[in-house]
């Protein structure tokens, strides 16, 4: 190993990885304090970072970063899949799930039923679920047919929601996927199960938008 150009030996030596440059094999290494890294989940796969049964979005990365305590900042059913950010900065995820910052997720729905300005104006209105009235949501019909096509957009994470108010309007959701999280879209250029880190300025973008 190499640091600033000097040969180390002693692996207790000290270094300050946001100043000093290191080295290995001839290969600089860069500090990063925080990683975050953007998912297209499958389905079948759990927003988790351990399972003992289910395959996890931790398991997809095939222990990279296994240095690193990376969980999912929020969830995404089993069934659905689209993007999950993966990090293990704490505040942004934070940030990113406090209920009163109301950060708005937007996915693509595919529903057995047709859609019309009702289900419009209810998802618009908050709607009255067993166990709570969600805040006022967005639904933008693309098709309206036997199966219905569209894009929901929420600001809260409750537990199957959008396949909940869907089942309130008389619907079932046959496909869910989720498209943002805040600033940041899907990179629909991933697979799924495919993952790359953020660039900087998505980063940049999610620690500067303007949460509600």
């Amino acid at each position: 190993m190499y640091v600033n150009g000097d040969i180390v030996t002693d692996a207790g030596f000290y270094v300050n990885p946001a100043e000093d440059r290191i080295s290995v094999s001839g290969q600089d290494l860069t500090y990063q304090e925080y990683i975050y890294i953007m998912m297209n989940k499958p389905e079948g796969v759990i927003s988790s970072t351990y399972d003992s049964k289910d395959t996890t979005v931790i398991d997809l990365l095939e222990g990279e970063y296994s240095h690193r305590n990376l969980f999912p900042a929020g969830r995404l059913d089993k069934d659905a899949v689209g993007l999950v950010l993966l990090t293990d900065d704490g505040k942004l995820a934070h940030r990113l799930l406090a209920p009163k910052n109301r950060v708005e997720k937007t996915y693509y729905a595919e529903v057995k039923g047709r859609l019309d300005e009702s289900d419009v104006n209810a998802f618009a209105q908050g709607m009255k679920l067993e166990d709570f009235v969600t805040l006022p949501a967005k639904l933008e019909i693309l098709e309206s047919d036997d199966i219905s096509c569209c894009y929901v957009t929420i600001s809260e994470g409750k537990f199957h929601q959008v396949k909940r108010m869907m089942q309130a309007r008389g619907k079932e959701v046959v496909f869910l996927k989720r498209l943002s999280i805040g600033p940041l879209k899907l990179d629909e250029t991933l697979g799924p199960g495919d993952w790359r880190e953020l660039t900087e300025d998505e980063i940049y973008s999610l620690n500067h938008f303007d949460s509600m």
